[in-house]
């Protein structure tokens, strides 16, 4: 302790008696300034100058407008997601961008997983919200919907009563699948998570030519390891990268059922691409990545690389993931497109060196496109994406 004791802060009735003016009056000079004279607005400031008083809690104005000046992003994220992970920072630009326009301040609200998170998003103090991608199941949307403020999610879910803007992921993922998957005989798949367990996996569509090991869960909230190298032969043992949870089989992936709207929808549309040429679900391997991380990527990408089932092409949800895999190629000696062909998605600033094909979308638009539509301002364009082919998929 300094010895040193806080300062009383000084009422606003203690200026008031100060200025000679009423309360009310005060209130006006620093809320509705256009309501009170020259003359009593400079007695007014006068006095709060020779008081030390700071004006009115910011707090408490927002209760007597009824409104914060704050737009909140739920990002269904450990907090520094918002900085590490290049989709999420090039959507939170666009978001900004709007607030900034707009005068409004930003609140990141993270949630961790833990019951406290709807406690968390329900005592949020501001006007309206725009939510990241999150499961089906996340109760933070129920929360978010109890409060009656203005919501958007981003990519999913659905949720009636709150606006909901994303990109046709499906017919998006038929396209750059049927390019990446063109002339291949073992496809695969880097996905992203199925669920919120967000448990690494790599499987079949469905039961495939064999079992595969589960690569063990990525715990969270922190969700920073990742997972170990299993061994590539199908049916061996699984290998945990938590201590706590046992291994087990990983059963096949159906699109369906995953809880992640986007997720779900990207795979549905690989699916698609895969028919569409006369293939089926059970010859695709997929691996689930718990997290969008270049590093597990390169991981997982060793597993439907290697072994008697090495895929000759590989559809991947964002072009982090596909980098991963491009790292891995080069580190086993796989030429790409000429062993390997190979796609991404949202044609990052990495994908053009390093000759990515992708799907085009920008993340910063539609960060702006939620932004604006939760404060009720025009949305601008609909949200769209195209197709670049580029050198890491065979020419046909």
């Amino acid at each position: 302790m300094s010895g040193r004791t806080a300062r009383r802060r000084v009422t606003m009735a203690e200026v008031a008696r100060a200025a000679g003016v009423s309360v009310m009056t005060v209130s006006y000079a620093y809320g509705q300034p256009g309501r009170v004279s020259d003359e009593a607005r400079a007695r007014v400031r006068e006095a709060a100058e020779h008081l030390g008083y700071p004006g009115p809690h910011p707090g408490a104005r927002s209760l007597r407008r009824g409104r914060t000046g704050t737009l909140g992003v739920v990002l269904g994220e450990h907090l520094t997601y918002a900085f590490d992970d290049p989709q999420a920072t090039r959507f939170l630009s666009g978001v900004a961008q709007v607030c900034a326009d707009h005068g409004m301040a930003l609140t990141l609200v993270p949630v961790t997983g833990a019951p406290s998170d709807v406690d968390r998003v329900t005592e949020a103090a501001v006007d309206a919200f725009v939510v990241w991608t999150t499961a089906d199941d996340d109760p933070v949307i129920d929360a978010i919907a109890s409060t009656g403020l203005p919501a958007v999610i981003h990519g999913g879910p659905l949720r009636e009563g709150l606006s909901f803007v994303a990109a046709d992921d499906r017919a998006a993922a038929t396209a750059v699948g049927r390019e990446v998957f063109a002339g291949a005989r073992r496809p695969g798949v880097l996905s992203f998570p199925l669920d919120r367990d967000r448990i690494s996996r790599v499987a079949f569509g469905t039961a495939g030519p064999g079992p595969l090991p589960d690569l063990g869960r990525t715990p969270t909230p922190d969700r920073g390891r990742v997972p170990a190298t299993a061994p590539s032969e199908p049916g061996g043992d699984s290998i945990p990268t938590d201590p706590s949870r046992p291994g087990s089989a990983s059963p096949g992936i159906d699109p369906d059922a995953s809880t992640f709207r986007v997720t779900r929808q990207r795979l549905r549309g690989y699916r698609d691409a895969w028919a569409s040429s006369g293939g089926d679900w059970s010859q695709v391997r997929v691996a689930v990545c718990s997290t969008n991380s270049t590093g597990e990527a390169e991981t997982l990408a060793t597993e439907l690389l290697t072994g008697p089932y090495a895929c000759d092409a590989i559809a991947a949800m964002s072009d982090e993931l596909a980098l991963g895999a491009l790292r891995t190629a080069t580190r086993l000696g796989l030429s790409v497109p000429g062993d390997l062909t190979l796609s991404g998605w949202d044609d990052s600033d990495a994908a053009t060196p390093a000759g990515l094909t992708t799907i085009a979308q920008s993340l910063r638009d539609q960060g702006a496109h939620c932004a604006r539509t939760a404060l009720g301002h025009p949305a601008g364009a609909d949200v769209s994406w195209r197709l670049v082919s580029r050198a890491s998929t065979r020419r046909t």
